[in-house]
């Protein structure tokens, strides 16, 4: 099977609650089921909420107990992983036989991470965690290893992609590129214009389907007292979409969708990934493995506990000559 429908879900969630925002992915994942999809992507952090705008009382030397109080209501909106919010959306998508990229923030121990959870049909949950967040996402996100560089197998090629922009991190796209991706899920909390010609690079220089999606939120969504720093009105978008499905010559398919909630959805041919890579592979004719190479190191580090010595893990390295 290489003909299928993908989705782009472009919507607003409900920040800080985990279960509500659960119910909300299933409930838009039963809508993309019914439309014939096998495929559909969420945006970054759609369960848990993207934080835009608040700056948690942070400053150079200095934090607040009001910004304490928000890092906390953050965390306790977060998911564990595995933990019961992704249980129902394993079910979830076992009952409607449809695979899923869903952007989540989990929590593990007292960290944050923003993390992508890849469900297929079958049972089987994977997670990349974002290995490199952008700004000030790094007061309250922790950073991703090489053990989550997840990619996921189904029927009809294989599934993998980054975060955001990770996909600004050209070693890291390589390293997608060695692993064959075919179907590139783009989860994004960037709304910008410039952002449709980020997707269509990757899908000319990577030669596969890329699917973005972006949340479209109003200041209503968000708690009343909500601090954010970006001043709007109640009725007034604090982020916008351009979610965007493009093909692997760089042609859009669907999108992109602004300022309103949709379901993009596009007819792909896998296939056609075979006759785009005539005159361009990335880990293929065109890499130069002679000339280059890339090491990635994809073993988990673990956290250094008080009193113990860091030891250096073994393995876990692949180079783009050897995947190709």
């Amino acid at each position: 099977m290489t003909k299928i429908k993908v989705a782009a879900v472009q919507a607003s969630t409900v920040p800080f609650d985990a279960a509500a925002a659960t119910a909300r992915t299933i409930e838009l994942l039963a809508e993309a089921a019914a439309k014939g999809v096998s495929l559909a992507v969420f945006p970054e952090a759609f369960i848990g909420g993207y934080p835009k705008g608040l700056d948690f009382g942070c400053a150079i030397g200095r934090r607040t107990p009001e910004g304490r109080a928000d890092f906390a209501r953050y965390f306790k909106g977060a998911i564990t992983v595995p933990g019961p919010e992704v249980h129902a959306l394993s079910l979830a998508c076992a009952r409607l036989k449809i695979y899923a990229v869903v952007g989540v923030i989990e929590r593990d121990g007292g960290t944050l991470y923003c993390t992508v959870l890849y469900i297929s049909p079958t049972g089987e949950v994977g997670k990349h965690r974002k290995v490199m967040p952008t700004g000030s996402e790094r007061l309250v996100w922790g950073f991703g290893d090489g053990s989550t560089l997840t990619t996921m197998d189904t029927p009809f090629g294989r599934v993998g992609g980054a975060v955001c922009w990770e996909h600004y991190m050209p070693l890291m796209r390589a390293a997608y590129y060695a692993k064959g991706v075919q179907l590139w899920a783009a989860p994004t909390a960037d709304d910008r214009e410039s952002w449709i010609s980020t997707m269509r690079h990757v899908a000319m220089e990577g030669r596969c389907f890329v699917i973005g999606a972006c949340q479209v939120m109003k200041r209503s969504d968000f708690p009343e007292d909500y601090a954010s720093r970006i001043e709007a009105g109640p009725d007034e978008w604090m982020m916008h979409g351009r979610s965007v499905i493009v093909g692997p010559l760089g042609d859009v398919l669907a999108g992109p969708l602004v300022d309103e909630e949709g379901t993009l959805t596009a007819d792909v041919d896998v296939d056609d990934i075979i006759g785009a890579k005539l005159d361009f592979d990335p880990v293929g004719h065109y890499s130069r493995p002679d000339i280059f190479s890339l090491r990635v190191d994809e073993a988990e580090k673990a956290p250094v506990v008080a009193g113990s010595k860091p030891t250096k893990p073994a393995g876990g390295e692949i180079s783009v000559e050897e995947a190709a």
